[in-house]
């Protein structure tokens, strides 16, 4: 299985996936390198969820 997800910045690939690995960490689900197909949906969602919050809090600090 192929991954389709483009990124706007295809040199960013590296620090996305390592982000995404430091979310997991943070809401406790054990992501691996490559396929994730066993994650629940709600483990995955938790994964995107907290990526989406430190987004917002990044933006947040950058207007002050």
């Amino acid at each position: 299985m192929t991954n389709n997800n483009q990124l706007n910045v295809p040199e960013a690939r590296e620090a996305m996936d390592k982000f995404k690995m430091e979310a997991a960490s943070e809401v406790g689900v054990n992501l691996k390198d490559g396929y994730n197909g066993d994650l629940t949906s709600r483990e995955a969602g938790s994964v995107g969820g907290q990526m989406v919050k430190k987004m917002i809090e990044a933006y947040e600090q950058g207007l002050k």
